[in-house]
C-alpha cells in the first residue's frame, strides 16, 4: 500500500510538472468560450476524511450560481467545472492540473483544507490562474518565506486572528487562568492555531499546564485526556477537525472532564454532533465566519434562500463561505470586464467593501480578508449565536 501511494504521488506529481512546463511560457489562463460561458474550477474534497467541508463550500457555490445566472455577467453565464480532490494533496495536484490544461477554467475555487490548497498553489502560480481558497486558514497559503503567492487569495480569515479570538474569549469571558492545548501534530492547521492562542493567552496571564498531541485518524484519546485532567485546567483548547474532535469531546465527557472546551471552523460540521453526541457538547465553543443566528440582514438573505434550495437546512460556515467565494469571484469578473484570468487576478487583488455574508470584503497586501469572526456557542447539538468579535 505504501509503495502504491508513493507511486500514485509520484505520478501526480509528474503530470503538474509537465503541465508548468508546457504552460509557463505561454499560458494566460482561461478565457470565456464562444458560447457565452465563463467557466470556474471547484476544486474540493467532495468525498474522503474531510467530505462534509467541500460539500458544503460546492452547495453554497452551487446557491450562488444560480442566484448569479439569473442576470449573469455582461452577458455570460458563469459555468462551475467541479473536481473531487478526495481529500488528499496528490489529488488536489491532479484536479488543479486538469481545470486548468483541459477544462481551461478562469479561476480555481478549494480546496477547503489549507494542505489541498497549498498542493495546487505552484500549478495556479505558473499558469497566471487565480485561485480562491474558502476556508484555507494557514497563514502560509497567500504567502510563503515572506513571498507574496500573487494569483493566490481567500475568503476566510487566518489562523492566526482565530487563535488570538479564542485565546481572548478563554481569558476574559470565561475567565480561564489554566489551559490545555491539545493539537494534530501532522497539521498546520491546529499548529499555527495552537501557537497564536498560547501567545496571546500567556500574554494575558494564562498559563499552559499542559500540551498532548495526536494524528489523524486517531481514534483513542484516553491516555492523552487523562494527563490533561491530571493538570485541572480551567480550559482547553482543541483546534483541530471534526471527526478526531468529535471523539476527543465524547472521551473527554466520559472521563469527567467538564471543563470549557474550544476549537475553531475546523469543528464546523454536523457529524461533529454525530460522533460527539449532544449533551457531551455542552459548554464548547468554536471560532467561526458566521453564524445563521446573526441578525444582520444580508445574513438572513442568504439563510432563507439556502433553506428553500436544499429542504430546511441550516446552512453553516462552508456553505456561506462557498457562496461568498463565487460571489467574490463574479464581482472580479464582472469588474475586470472580462474572463481573462490576469484581469481577474487584478480585480480581486483591489476588493474593498464587497459586501458578504460572512462580512464585508477588504484584503490586505497578503491577499487576507481583514473582517469579523463569530463565536459559537454549542447548546443541546446546536449551535448558538454568541458573540461577534471585530478585526480591529
Amino acid at each position: 500500500m505504501r509503495k502504491k501511494k508513493l507511486a500514485g504521488i509520484f505520478m501526480s506529481l509528474m503530470v503538474a510538472a509537465g503541465v508548468m512546463a508546457g504552460c509557463n511560457s505561454s499560458s494566460t489562463g482561461g478565457e470565456e468560450d464562444k458560447g457565452g460561458t465563463i467557466k470556474i474550477g471547484a476544486n474540493l474534497e467532495l468525498s474522503g476524511g474531510v467530505a462534509s467541508y467541500g460539500q458544503s463550500i460546492k452547495e453554497g457555490i452551487d446557491l450562488a450560481l444560480e442566484e448569479i445566472n439569473k442576470e449573469g455577467i455582461d452577458g455570460k453565464k458563469l459555468k462551475l467545472v467541479p473536481f473531487d480532490n478526495k481529500s488528499e494533496a496528490p489529488e488536489s495536484i491532479n484536479g488543479a492540473t486538469k481545470l486548468i490544461s483541459q477544462d481551461k477554467v478562469v479561476a480555481i475555487i478549494g480546496a477547503a483544507t489549507s494542505g489541498n490548497t497549498k498542493a495546487q498553489i505552484e500549478i495556479a502560480q505558473s499558469n497566471s490562474v487565480p485561485l480562491l481558497t474558502p476556508t484555507g486558514t494557514a497563514d502560509d497559503v497567500t504567502v510563503k518565506d515572506g513571498k507574496l503567492n500573487d494569483f493566490v487569495f481567500r475568503t476566510c480569515f487566518i489562523d492566526p486572528f482565530q487563535g488570538t479570538v479564542a485565546a481572548n474569549f478563554a481569558s476574559k469571558d470565561l475567565k480561564a487562568k489554566t489551559a490545555a492545548v491539545f493539537i494534530d501534530s501532522a497539521s498546520d492547521y491546529s499548529k499555527g492555531l495552537a501557537a497564536s492562542f498560547k501567545e496571546l493567552f500567556e500574554k494575558k496571564g494564562g498559563k499552559i499546564v499542559i500540551q498532548e498531541a495526536y494524528v489523524a485518524k486517531d481514534t483513542d484519546f484516553h491516555a492523552q485526556l487523562t494527563n490533561i485532567k491530571g493538570k485541572n485546567p480551567d480550559f482547553i483548547f482543541v483546534p483541530g477537525y471534526y471527526e478526531e474532535v468529535g471523539l476527543i469531546v465524547k472521551q473527554a465527557r466520559e472521563l469527567g472532564i467538564d471543563v470549557p472546551m474550544m476549537g475553531a471552523d475546523g469543528w464546523d460540521s454536523p457529524k461533529l454532533i454525530e460522533l460527539a453526541g449532544k449533551d457531551a457538547l455542552n459548554n464548547t465553543y468554536i471560532t467561526n465566519h458566521y453564524s445563521s443566528g446573526d441578525s444582520d440582514k444580508k445574513v438572513q438573505d442568504f439563510v432563507k434562500a439556502f433553506k428553500a434550495k436544499y429542504k430546511d437546512k441550516s446552512p453553516d460556515a462552508f456553505n456561506a463561505l462557498g457562496y461568498d467565494s463565487a460571489y467574490f469571484i463574479a464581482d472580479a469578473i464582472k469588474r475586470a470586464g472580462s474572463g481573462d484570468s490576469k484581469k481577474i487576478q487584478k480585480a480581486l487583488a483591489e476588493t474593498d467593501g464587497l459586501e458578504l455574508v460572512t462580512g464585508k470584503m477588504k484584503l490586505d497586501k497578503n491577499h487576507n480578508p481583514i473582517k469579523s469572526a463569530v463565536i459559537l456557542e454549542y447548546k443541546n447539538g446546536e449551535q448558538t449565536f454568541k458573540t461577534k468579535v471585530s478585526p480591529e
